[in-house]
């Protein structure tokens, strides 16, 4: 089952359970999807995973900023909310990598590439980001590279 029939299949679940809050995380996330493949090819594009994926990492990218702009405003009840979709919507992400796996990952990607320094950090992360294959978040790996590379 691709990652949009599943997000079409628990907006239907939704829809019977009566369940406001998923159901309303759900609509925003297929509007989001649908925004992201007009753009992409046209309104009768179908979006594969990985670009469904990308859409998803935008949106809990997303959640995290709020989630930090209301704390900071001492907002907890707009938090609360945020943390809830954002959990929710962590329900389509893959499982994330171990720290000791993504660094064990970085490792192989300096190897591969053969870095000396931090001035070919680029490839690096270019290298680990299609190994990690969105099990690892860029800000993860970002910092794992800077304290492995000379």
């Amino acid at each position: 089952m691709s990652l949009l029939a599943k997000i079409d299949a628990d907006l239907k679940a939704a829809m019977i359970a009566r369940q406001a809050d998923k159901l309303s995380v759900l609509r925003m996330l297929k509007s989001a999807v649908k925004y992201a493949s007009i753009e992409k090819g046209g309104a009768d594009f179908v979006p594969t995973d990985v670009e469904v994926l990308a859409v998803v990492r935008k949106e809990v990218k997303k959640r995290e900023d709020s989630i930090a702009s209301y704390i900071q405003a001492a907002r907890t009840d707009l938090a609360d909310k945020e943390k809830a979709e954002l959990e929710f919507l962590r329900t389509f992400l893959p499982a994330q990598l171990s720290p000791e796996k993504i660094e064990a990952l970085v490792k192989e990607a300096i190897a591969e590439v053969g870095a000396t320094s931090k001035a070919q950090m680029g490839a690096v992360m270019k290298a680990a980001q299609a190994k990690a294959a969105g099990q690892a978040d860029g800000k993860t790996l970002s910092q794992v590279v800077q304290r492995l590379l000379p």
